[in-house]
């Protein structure tokens, strides 16, 4: 069944955008008492049928409703510094979004080849990935922030950074405490600078590592959102 993102639903009938709506009968080729699943992204699914196949304004009537949908026992926020190449971004949005992430940011930090984040697209990636994945919460993408002015913010939960730097560095899975609230940070591609590892472990959080291996900044943001979630399960 075809699954579409409608933050804005109302019951009981509901009417697709002019795009959704040419997508639903001129590509899917959906006819009329057809059923499709519609998600609002704040953990409502939807079972709704197709009363009128217009390709310019598709009307669905709600069949069935459920709350709450998948709704996970943790909040994961990763802080993540955007990669030079953004696909690279793009990529681990589109996978921790099937995994299962609650909110990222992208945090500009003093090693950060890329200083600036459109955040258009990578919304756009994100509820493509929730529509692969049948998820009813749809991640929030904050705008991009200054590492400094992001851990000024202030921490909920556990806070955690990972980073090359020498020292004793607990595994993460070595610290998760199950069903908590998490916010990871994962630095640039030449690492946090030792003043902002310094800076974030007085605000409260763990230095951390994610295993031997050198991992690139979105796999290293990809493990810790794997990790998360293998401990939460």
């Amino acid at each position: 069944m075809h699954l579409f993102y409608t933050p804005d639903i109302t019951l009981p009938d509901y009417i697709l955008s002019e795009e959704e709506s040419k997508h639903a009968i001129r590509v899917l080729r959906l006819q009329l008492h057809d059923e499709v699943i519609l998600v609002d992204g704040t953990g409502g699914k939807y079972t709704a049928q197709i009363t009128d196949a217009n390709p310019k304004k598709t009307i669905l009537q709600i069949t069935h409703s459920q709350q709450e949908f998948g709704k996970r026992n943790h909040y994961l926020h990763i802080a993540v510094a955007p990669t030079k190449n953004i696909e690279r971004l793009e990529w681990f949005l589109e996978k921790a979004t099937e995994l299962g992430i609650d909110a990222i940011t992208p945090i500009i930090c003093d090693r950060s080849e890329r200083k600036e984040v459109k955040t258009e697209r990578l919304n756009k990636i994100i509820t493509s990935a929730i529509k692969q994945s049948i998820k009813a919460y749809h991640p929030l993408l904050n705008e991009a922030i200054s590492f400094k002015q992001f851990i000024q913010q202030g921490l909920e939960g556990a806070g955690f950074i990972a980073h090359c730097m020498e020292g004793e560095k607990p595994l993460l899975a070595q610290l998760v405490k199950p069903m908590g609230h998490y916010t990871i940070l994962i630095g640039p591609e030449g690492d946090f600078t030792p003043q902002e590892l310094a800076a974030a472990q007085a605000a409260g959080y763990t230095g951390i590592s994610l295993g031997e291996a050198r991992l690139r900044t979105e796999t290293a943001a990809l493990a810790g959102c794997f990790e998360i979630n293998m401990l939460n399960r």
